[in-house]
């Protein structure tokens, strides 16, 4: 039986195509930056893994209708428990899911919600659909359809998740508990090309999303765990909260943290866009006169 449950590289999986318990998802999104939401759906439209259906993560990976809670909002349990079933994933199924490149936008994203629902044989493609095609692999541009399937039989399992209640009230911790993986610019408050306000988490540390890369595919998994675990400030992996901007990206530092050993860590589902929804909450900056906040 097939069971990966981290990361799977590109030609371990051509080996598999065709598996019957297989089930490839393509989860490509323009980055916050780009003002396109269906880019992904046009690029997979295009081309994509053989098999492969689409997830949108406005769409299915989020609920955009709800407020204060960040730019992507987690979906509502039946909501995704269906869009599951449609892309023919029950709870035999091994997932794989990729996006254009390192995992970020938005394949860790769906691995994440598929592991809050309980569902353990979901891997990320490492390098995504760019290692795929420097290898040369198959491609197709038929639309993926595997037999449908019932709702999943499952909720997300909200201990799993830490919320703007929980951060603050540990603002007071040792530094390690609560890991900022956005740009050093914005973490400063320096630059804010997204978000209204600038800044940071008063009590977070800032480990970018690209540490744990190298060429767009995760590094080997003990240098994961030799960068990652001294700065957790002596907390074990459980007691670590990862936050992003939206909570997508936080996801992929999850899946890096996993990979390296560290399991257990949460995600901070809004982020910090879900974290200044509040005007009353704190705002650190770094560099930057305290006028700018």
């Amino acid at each position: 039986m097939i069971d990966w449950q981290t990361l799977v590289d590109p030609a371990t999986l051509a080996t598999a195509l065709g598996h019957a318990d297989l089930r490839i998802v393509d989860a490509r999104f323009a980055p916050a930056t780009v003002d396109d939401p269906d880019f992904g759906r046009r690029a997979y439209a295009q081309s994509h893994l053989p098999g492969a259906v689409y997830a949108d993560l406005n769409r299915e990976l989020s609920d955009l209708s709800r407020s204060g809670l960040g730019r992507h909002p987690l979906p509502h349990d039946a909501d995704f428990a269906a869009a599951v079933g449609r892309w023919g994933i029950t709870p035999n199924s091994q997932v794989v899911v990729y996006d254009a490149a390192d995992g970020s936008m938005a394949a860790a994203r769906l691995w994440w919600l598929l592991r809050l629902l309980g569902h353990r044989r979901v891997a990320v493609l490492d390098g995504g659909l760019a290692a795929w095609r420097a290898a040369g692999l198959a491609e197709s541009t038929q639309p993926g359809a595997y037999p449908p399937a019932p709702p999943y039989p499952a909720r997300l399992d909200m201990r799993q998740v830490a919320d703007a209640d929980e951060v603050a009230r540990r603002a007071g911790d040792a530094p390690g508990w609560l890991i900022d993986v956005r740009s050093p610019e914005r973490f400063a408050g320096q630059s804010e090309p997204i978000d209204r306000v600038a800044g940071h988490v008063p009590g977070a540390i800032n480990r970018p999303l690209p540490l744990s890369l190298s060429e767009g595919r995760f590094l080997p998994p003990a240098q994961l765990r030799e960068d990652l675990l001294p700065r957790l400030g002596g907390h074990a992996p459980h007691e670590v909260v990862l936050m992003c901007g939206s909570g997508v990206t936080a996801c992929h530092t999850l899946l890096a943290m996993e990979a390296a050993g560290l399991s257990g860590a949460r995600v901070y589902a809004g982020s910090w866009s879900g974290w200044i929804s509040d005007p009353e909450r704190p705002v650190a900056t770094t560099g930057v006169p305290s006028a700018a906040q």
